[in-house]
């Protein structure tokens, strides 16, 4: 191989241009990037950054010299409008690519809401990328009142920062609590509670109904008929895999791009990386949007890409930084049918642990770090501990297996 090009330059695409140097590739990588800036964190974005805590180039994955010491052709402002999979051509603004491999770090899309509900005025924001960030930080300088939409945890991280700017918060969300769609209702309630000993107001089992005001928001009017005084809205009601440039080339979409365990997609010489990518796990395919799945999934692609035939064992850990809280969470509760809270002797500290059929899913861990560590490798040993010295918080944890 000669050339390999890159479509996305996030944390899977750039992790996936130094792994093919790791793994020895010596050809031209060519990594294709829509933004301006060269690729950054995300997971900052909604905490330290938007609190200005964080300067913009510490946001960058990489000294922008790392990429030329490393041979890498970093293209910024390159937007690719397509691809030809039997060619082996990507498309994009300034011309076309021909390439030997192509992979697939499209990344996702935040899911907006239609203009019948936010009246095209301004101030209503969505939490994904450094423009819409900056967006933000203006926009918090002149508001008072924050309404947030979603009770995830993006929409709950966003919370947290706008209530510690001095904004009186109200988060919306539709299901009948926080947090329904990953968690136990064990942590819905502690994560409620930390965000109304904040001040922070929690309305849940009740939708949107549609933004109202004058040229910008002015106040949001909910499903039952309540209407709050709002100058700044943040909407985080989900995200959608980035599929448009594969479904237009034809490739297999189920939940995201359809890979196999190696991270190849239906078309040969193509393959795809991060939260775009659809892999096997456990029987089933799945789709992780998390930083360490980024980095560990274009790893073992790159090494792919260089045929070394590697099936791609995912470790899901997650984390989310919360006031003064960090909630870290590993491995899935995918089909739990029994949760354990473990408590703690600091503030806010415990850790909800899910069973499934008698073995250990998950732990969430809120200022547990110890609890978290014990879990995750437990969990990536396919260890059980015993349930009731788990619930004990005098019962030291490396007893219990």
């Amino acid at each position: 191989m000669q050339r390999i090009v890159i479509i996305g330059a996030g944390q899977a695409g750039c992790s996936a241009a130094f792994g093919l140097r790791k793994h020895g590739f010596e050809g031209e990588v060519i990594l294709l990037g829509a933004e301006a800036d060269p690729p950054y964190q995300r997971p900052p974005l909604s905490k330290a950054y938007l609190l200005g805590d964080m300067a913009r180039e510490r946001l960058y994955l990489k000294p922008p010299d790392a990429y030329a010491a490393a041979g890498i052709d970093l293209r910024t402002g390159c937007a690719v409008t397509g691809i030809d999979p039997a060619n082996m051509r990507v498309e994009t603004a300034q011309g076309t690519l021909a390439a030997d491999a192509i992979i697939l770090a499209t990344g996702s899309d935040p899911i907006r809401l239609p203009q019948a509900v936010t009246g095209g005025l301004a101030g209503i924001h969505s939490v994904r990328g450094l423009a819409d960030i900056d967006a933000i930080r203006d926009r918090v300088a002149t508001s008072t009142h924050a309404v947030i939409i979603g009770g995830g945890y993006i929409g709950l991280e966003a919370a947290a920062v706008a209530t510690k700017v001095g904004l009186r918060t109200t988060v919306v969300e539709m299901a009948p609590r926080i947090l329904q769609r990953v968690a136990s209702e064990q942590t819905s309630d502690a994560i409620r509670a930390l965000h109304q000993h904040h001040g922070v107001t929690i309305r849940e089992g009740v939708g949107l109904a549609r933004f109202e005001g004058d040229g910008a928001v002015t106040r949001a009017v909910l499903s039952d008929g309540t209407a709050l005084p709002c100058d700044l809205a943040i909407v985080g009601v989900g995200i959608r895999p980035n599929t448009a440039l594969a479904e237009a080339a034809g490739l297999r979409i189920d939940n995201g791009i359809w890979t196999d365990a190696r991270g190849q997609t239906s078309a040969p010489g193509i393959w795809a990386v991060g939260d775009c990518a659809s892999f096997p796990h456990g029987g089933a395919w799945l789709r992780l949007e998390s930083v360490p799945h980024a980095i560990d999934h274009a790893d073992t692609v790159a090494a792919n890409v260089m045929g070394q035939g590697k099936d791609y064992a995912a470790r899901p850990w997650f984390w989310s930084d919360q006031f003064d809280v960090k909630l870290q969470i590993a491995g899935l509760n995918n089909g739990y049918d029994a949760v354990v809270t473990r408590r703690g002797n600091t503030n806010w500290s415990l850790s909800h642990w899910y069973f499934g059929a008698g073995r250990l899913l998950a732990v969430d861990a809120l200022n547990a770090p110890r609890d978290y560590m014990t879990g995750k490798r437990w969990i990536e040993a396919g260890q059980t501990p015993d349930r009731a010295g788990l619930a004990d918080p005098a019962t030291d944890l490396k007893t219990l297996v």
